[in-house]
């Protein structure tokens, strides 16, 4: 079972273009360069928690469902690991992997589809921001 210094290890083995800070004991925040993008891991046994804040939610109730049927869309068709949900006023993107049997390899794609679902589907959420 992968431990809060294998999460440590796994962080400082992605590529550099990634920052990485440990704000508390087991919760870490990644910057990835070439966004503004932040994704926080959360050392939280049984699981791995990956979480990013996307945007506000519309206060408008016809662009707040219209995004809700969006992200519904994105997650059936666009996304490879995680989900967009809503948490309070936000949308997010969340991830969790089972630490059982947790490598480097998994841990890594995790962050990479996270990355690349934002850096796709940006365009199609920015036009729900307010």
């Amino acid at each position: 079972m992968a431990n809060r210094e294998d999460i440590e290890s796994f962080i400082g083995r992605l590529d550099s273009s990634v920052n990485s800070e440990e704000v508390e004991k087991g919760i870490w925040v990644l910057t990835p360069d070439d966004q503004g993008t932040q994704i926080v891991v959360s050392y939280d046994p049984p699981v791995a928690v990956f979480r990013v804040r996307v945007m506000d939610l519309p206060e408008n109730g016809q662009a707040k469902t219209d995004l809700m049927h969006k992200l519904l869309e994105l997650n059936a068709e666009g996304l490879v690991h995680g989900s967009y949900g809503i948490e309070g006023s936000l949308v997010v993107l969340t991830d969790a992997l089972q630490l059982e049997n947790l490598d480097f390899n998994e841990f890594q794609s995790s962050v990479d589809s996270i990355t690349l679902a934002l850096a796709s589907h940006m365009s199609a959420l920015a036009s729900f921001q307010e």
